[in-house]
C-alpha cells in the first residue's frame, strides 16, 4: 500500500454505469439523466412585428410606445382582456365578421380555390419525435411475409356469402335532449316488424310502472337500466331495418351535452342524419338557441361526414301544435340560415317534414288529410325540398354518389377486441375489403391479412363503400390495433402530428375570448380524437371578406388559415383527397368552438 500515489485523485465510476457482480446477467442500464430543460423562448423582436396589426398598435399605445413591455404583454393573451382598449378592439373586429357567415357555404371548392395559393407557399417544419408521438407509432417491426401455397389463398377468398345487393345506409338520428329521437327510432323498428307485440307489451307494462307511460317504444333503443330510469339515452343504439330497396343500420345518439362525445363516435359512421326538432312551444327554442344541442349536432354531422340531413319537426301531434302549417313553418325559416352555414347545400342535401314520432304518422305510413290537409300540397309543390310523403320513403329515395368500390381502402377502427383472434370494427368509407387480402395499419405501418369479414354478424366475401364490417386480422394484438388507426390498402393514407388547415371560428370558451397561437383545444377527426395546440396563424377573413396577413389574434365568426401540432401521429388525408379523413372538429370544455378541413400535410420522409 506504500506504492500507491497519497495525492491521487479519488476514482469514481461513471453515473451511467452498471453494478457489477459475480456471475447471472448483467442488470439493466442506469437510464441517463434527463437534459435539463431549454431555456425559455424569447419574445419575438420589434422587428418580426406587423406594425399594421391592430392589436399591436393597440398594445403599443398602452404601453407608451415600450417595445419589450408590449411583447410581453402580447406573449400572455389572457391578461390582455384587462384593457378596455382591447375590449373594445375585439368587440369591432367581431362586429365586422359576425353574422355574414350564415350565408356562406365554406366547405365548397370555390372557397378552397381562394387560399390554394396561399397554402402553397406555407411549409410545415418537421421536427423531431416526441416521447408522445413515438408512443402512438410503435417500433415493431413488421410480421415476416409467409410463402403461401396459390392454392391456399385462392381458396381463402372463396365466397362464403354474397352480399345483399340492397345499398346500405347508416342512419344516425341526432338532436336536442327528449326531442324524440329513441321514440322515432323505436317505433321505426316496430313499424318494419323487426320487434314483436308481445315485446312492446312488456315494455308498455314497464313504462307505465315509471309513470312514463309515452316511453315504452325508446326502450327499444335505450336498453341499460340507467337510460330507461331517467329517459336520456347514454351510449349509442345500434339497430337494423330493411325496405324493398335499402339496407339500414339506426345509429341512435345522445342527445345531452354531457354525452356528445359518445354522438361524435356515431355521427362518425352515418351517411345520412335525421335532424329530430321538437314542435312543442318552448322546446324547439330551447333546443335551437345558444347552449342547445340542436346547433352542435347538426354542425358536428356535416363536419364528420353526413352526406344528407332529413330534418323531422316531430311532436306535431302535441296539443299545443296540433299540426299547424304555422308552426312547422316557423321552424324550418329558424333552421335554413343555420343549416346553410354548417356547409349544407339546403337545396341539394337537407329536406325537411313533419311527423309523429309516438303515432308513427308520416313515419311509414302518410299523415291522415283530415289530420293534416296541407302537408299533400307541400309535397306535389315540391316545397320543402321533399318529394316522398313519409320519412321513410324519403330515405328510400335519397342516392348518395362517390362509393367507388375500386378506389383505396379507407377503413377507420371504431373498436377493437379478442375472440380467437383480434377483430377489428369500423365502416368501410372507401373502396372494398375481402378475406385474404394484405392491408396495412396506419399509423403503425404493420402489415395483416384479412383473415374474415363479417357483415351484421354474417361472414361475406366482401363488404364495399358504407358497410359496417368487423374484420378478423392474422397475427395482429389486441395491442396493435386502437380505435383511431385507419386500414388502408396500397398506397396508404398518411399519418402526421402537424397539418395546415383552414377553421371557421364559430364559439369560444366563456374564459377565453382570443384565438391566437398557443390556444389548445381536442382534436376530432373521423374515429379518432387527440389534443392540439395552434401553432400559427397565417391568415384570417372576416365576414365582409377582409384578408388579414399573419395576424396576432381571430375572433368569432372568421375563417382562419392556420397551424396545428397534435399530440400523437393521426391518420389523415388533405380534404382535398379524401373529404372523410380530411374533416376535423375542434371541441373544448363541452362545447364545438371550430369545424376546419385539413389544406396540407408535411412532406413525405
Amino acid at each position: 500500500m506504500s506504492g500507491i500515489n497519497p495525492g491521487a485523485n479519488e476514482w469514481k465510476p461513471s453515473v451511467s454505469a452498471a453494478a457489477w457482480s459475480p456471475g447471472g446477467p448483467p442488470p439493466a442500464p442506469t437510464p441517463t439523466p434527463p437534459p435539463p430543460p431549454p431555456a425559455p423562448t424569447a419574445p419575438p423582436a420589434t422587428s418580426d412585428m406587423d406594425e399594421n396589426d391592430p392589436l399591436w398598435q393597440v398594445v403599443l399605445k398602452i404601453t407608451n410606445g415600450d417595445t419589450e413591455r408590449a411583447n410581453k404583454m402580447i406573449a400572455d393573451p389572457d391578461s390582455l382582456m384587462n384593457y378596455p382598449e382591447v375590449v373594445a378592439l375585439l368587440s369591432t373586429t367581431s362586429a365586422d365578421g359576425g353574422d355574414d357567415m350564415e350565408t356562406d357555404d365554406w366547405e365548397k371548392n370555390e372557397n378552397m380555390e381562394d387560399v390554394t395559393k396561399t397554402v402553397e407557399t406555407m411549409s410545415i417544419q418537421e421536427t423531431s419525435v416526441t416521447p408522445a408521438a413515438a408512443a402512438a407509432t410503435p417500433t415493431k417491426p413488421s410480421p415476416p411475409t409467409l410463402k403461401e401455397d396459390p392454392a391456399k389463398e385462392e381458396k381463402a377468398v372463396v365466397p362464403v356469402q354474397e352480399g345483399d345487393p340492397r345499398e346500405h345506409f347508416n342512419l344516425v338520428f341526432i338532436g336536442h335532449v327528449d326531442a324524440g329521437k329513441s321514440t322515432l327510432s323505436g317505433n321505426i323498428l316496430y313499424l318494419t316488424d323487426n320487434v314483436d307485440k308481445r315485446t312492446i307489451e312488456r315494455y308498455e307494462r314497464e313504462a307505465k310502472e315509471r309513470n312514463r307511460e309515452s316511453w315504452f317504444l325508446a326502450f327499444i333503443m335505450d336498453t341499460n337500466e340507467e337510460e330507461r330510469a331517467k329517459g336520456k339515452t347514454v351510449e349509442v343504439g345500434r339497430a337494423h331495418f330493411n325496405t324493398d330497396v335499402k339496407r339500414y343500420t339506426i345509429l341512435d345518439a345522445p342527445g345531452h351535452k354531457n354525452y356528445v362525445p359518445n354522438m361524435i363516435m356515431g355521427a362518425s359512421q352515418a351517411d345520412v342524419a335525421v335532424l329530430v326538432i321538437s314542435a312543442r312551444k318552448g322546446e324547439f327554442e330551447t333546443g335551437f338557441d345558444r347552449g342547445g344541442q340542436t346547433r352542435e349536432h347538426a354542425l358536428l354531422a356535416k363536419t364528420l361526414g353526413v352526406s344528407f340531413l332529413v330534418v323531422v319537426i316531430n311532436k306535431m301531434d302535441d296539443p299545443t301544435v296540433n299540426w299547424e302549417k304555422g308552426r312547422f313553418d316557423e321552424c324550418v325559416k329558424k333552421l335554413r340560415p343555420f343549416l346553410k352555414s354548417c356547409g349544407f347545400t339546403i337545396k341539394k342535401e337537407v329536406k325537411f317534414m313533419p311527423i309523429s314520432g309516438l303515432s308513427g304518422a308520416n313515419v311509414i305510413d302518410p299523415v291522415d288529410v283530415s289530420v293534416c290537409p296541407w302537408w299533400s300540397k307541400c309535397v306535389a309543390a315540391g316545397e320543402n325540398n321533399t318529394t316522398a310523403a313519409t320519412l321513410v320513403s324519403q330515405l328510400d329515395a335519397i342516392k348518395i354518389d362517390g362509393r367507388d368500390p375500386t378506389a383505396p381502402l379507407r377503413m377507420p377502427v371504431l373498436d377493437r377486441y379478442t375472440d380467437r383472434g383480434t377483430i377489428a370494427m369500423g365502416k368501410v368509407e372507401s373502396g372494398t375489403i375481402r378475406p385474404g387480402m394484405k392491408v396495412k395499419v396506419m399509423p403503425t405501418r404493420l402489415v395483416y391479412k384479412v383473415d374474415a369479414v363479417w357483415s351484421n354478424e354474417e361472414p361475406v366475401a366482401s363488404a364495399r363503400t358504407g358497410e359496417n364490417v368487423l374484420i378478423k386480422l392474422n397475427g395482429c394484438g389486441v395491442e396493435d390495433i386502437q380505435k383511431g388507426f385507419v386500414i388502408c390498402s396500397d398506397p396508404p393514407c398518411r399519418a402526421v402530428d402537424k397539418i395546415i388547415c383552414e377553421i371557421a371560428l364559430m364559439d369560444m370558451p366563456d374564459n377565453t375570448k382570443i384565438f391566437t397561437a398557443g390556444f389548445q383545444a381536442m382534436f376530432h377527426t373521423h374515429t379518432a380524437e387527440e389534443e392540439a395546440t395552434v401553432t400559427k396563424l397565417f391568415e384570417t377573413t372576416n365576414g365582409k371578406g377582409q384578408v388579414n396577413k399573419e395576424p396576432r389574434f381571430a375572433n368569432v365568426g372568421m375563417k382562419i388559415v392556420c397551424m396545428l401540432q397534435l399530440g400523437r401521429t393521426v391518420p389523415m388525408e388533405t380534404f382535398k383527397d379524401m373529404a372523410i379523413l380530411g374533416r376535423f372538429t375542434l371541441r373544448t370544455e363541452g362545447k364545438t368552438i371550430a369545424i376546419g378541413k385539413v389544406l396540407k400535410l408535411p412532406p413525405k420522409k
